[in-house]
Order: C-alpha cells, then structure tokens, then sequence
C-alpha cells in the first residue's frame, strides 16, 4: 500500500503544481489586457505621442495597433507620460 500512497501522493502534486501553472497565465493574460486598456487610454490623451510609460510597462504605436510590455511583478504605476513625440 505505501507504493499506492506515495503514486497518488505524485498525481495530486502534479494536480496542484499545472493548476498553480493555468492560475498563473489566466492572471498575466489580465494583466495584459488591462495594460492594453491603459495604453489606449493614454494614446487617446496624447495623440502625438508614439511611445509612453507609465514607469511598469512601456507602450508603442505600431502599424498593428498598440504594442505594450509586460509591467513587473510588484510596479505601482505612476502617471504616465511620454517617451517619444
């Protein structure tokens, strides 16, 4: 039986572990898509603008619309302002 123990005692770490996984790309997938709000957000108030920041993630006008990168695990946002005119 401690062989049985030990096998489901592996199933539920991998269980644990690839649910731990999905959580963890769910929640950058809504952070991305929050920074791609803010982005639109501060291009409509400086139009003129092609790169920002808001000292977490830097956002730029391309020909696909707006590219922003992925703000660190502990940023406070600031106020945004631009980087290039």
């Amino acid at each position: 039986m401690p062989a049985r123990d030990e096998a489901l005692a592996v199933s539920l770490a991998i269980v644990t572990a690839l649910m731990v996984t999905v959580l963890a790309l769910l929640v950058g997938a809504l952070a991305g898509s929050q920074a791609s709000s803010r982005a639109s957000g501060q291009a409509a108030s400086e139009p003129a603008c092609s790169e920002w920041t808001n000292g977490c993630i830097v956002c730029a006008r391309t020909a696909q619309g707006f590219a922003c990168s992925t703000p660190g695990i502990a940023c406070i946002p600031k106020t945004p302002h631009c980087l290039k005119p």
